[in-house]
């Protein structure tokens, strides 16, 4: 992938572990989650993609998704299943910052069972804020950018 030029490696699913994600957030699996197959259907997952960065941004970085001045579009998403979830199991969904730029922001997400260190799935999800009226690109600035900056990797010296 290239965000502006530069080249991004795909996330290493058999490297993964949780440690190397600076936020966490549980959420529970519902059982309409489930598909035939008695495991959590694909998309279920983008939701977990979803909850776990909108929720720190609304958390961390005061994002305003129903009435603040910028918007975060999805232009790229991506998700490697490894092993199954299933319901009544709850997931942890762990966030980075990969890249930020001006008006783009790259997270990875690793999906995980309570208490495994090795993810049920890993992906990516990328945002470019735009003006709500204009739609046109905007600066990531603020409580906004501090709060992606704080889950960027070497905001974390510690972790593997």
């Amino acid at each position: 992938m290239r965000l502006r030029g530069v080249a991004m490696p795909e996330p290493k699913s058999k490297d993964e572990r949780r440690g190397r994600y600076p936020h966490q957030r549980q959420i529970p699996t519902r059982w309409r989650d489930n598909d035939v197959y008695h495991h959590i259907n694909n998309v279920i997952y983008y939701e977990f993609f979803d909850t776990v960065i909108n929720g720190y941004l609304m958390d961390a970085g005061g994002l305003d998704f129903s009435g603040g001045d910028a918007v975060g579009f999805a232009v790229e998403t991506h998700c490697q299943f490894l092993k199954p979830i299933q319901f009544p199991e709850a997931v942890d969904a762990c966030l980075r910052v990969a890249r930020l730029g001006n008006a783009s922001v790259r997270y990875e997400i690793g999906i995980f069972k309570p208490g495994d260190e090795e993810p049920a799935a890993v992906g990516y999800f990328v945002h470019v804020f735009v003006d709500r009226l204009t739609r046109q690109p905007v600066r990531i600035t603020g409580e906004l950018r501090r709060a992606m900056e704080a889950l960027l990797p070497n905001e974390h010296p510690d972790s593997p």
